[in-house]
């Protein structure tokens, strides 16, 4: 049998490469490559690389490591998307401001997937994320603006221009009813 240090190596490797969705999957992949382990001990492995598992737009969840840097490197290096946060905003409805916090608003059971991908990009405008079922609450960085915060968010969420969804409600309070 090979050794941990070389197993998890192989483990983080998968991960952060393919969309992984159960320990079953992970299983038959490391068994494909010479690792046959039980559950148990590939619950030990994952918990000691604190994977987590979020949300993906096809209402499944995989398996994500808690490495911001390396996601960011590999984004950076790529110029596109790493591929666990090819669903990254999924399930985003809509932001608002009040003070230095904000408040996320997303489908249900998408909270946290979305505000794990806020706390990957390790943004120093933001301090952190608190989700629930369908609301994310953002605290910001004192003296902060909030444009800078629109420019951190949209590297990742769909959101529009700042100022573009008061225009919008200005429009939808001209027009006829």
């Amino acid at each position: 049998m090979k050794n941990r240090r070389q197993r998890v190596e192989l483990l983080v490797e998968l991960i952060k490469t393919q969309s992984i969705s159960s320990q079953e999957q992970l299983s038959r992949l490391l068994a494909e490559r010479g690792y046959k382990v039980t559950q148990a001990t590939l619950s030990r492995d994952l918990k000691l690389l604190k994977t987590s598992k979020v949300p993906t737009d096809m209402g499944e969840y995989i398996y994500m490591l808690p490495d911001a840097n390396t996601i960011k490197d590999q984004m950076l290096a790529s110029g596109r998307p790493h591929p666990a946060l090819k669903n990254q905003g999924v399930g985003f409805i809509s932001l608002e401001f009040s003070g230095n916090m904000a408040v996320i608003k997303t489908r249900n059971g998408y909270a946290s997937g979305v505000a794990y991908d806020i706390d990957m990009l390790g943004a120093a405008e933001i301090l952190g994320t608190v989700a629930g079922a369908n609301t994310i609450l953002l605290v910001i960085k004192e003296n902060v603006s909030q444009q800078q915060v629109y420019d951190v968010l949209s590297r990742i969420l769909p959101i529009p221009p700042l100022g573009a969804q008061a225009a919008e409600e200005d429009e939808d309070q001209d027009s006829p009813k």
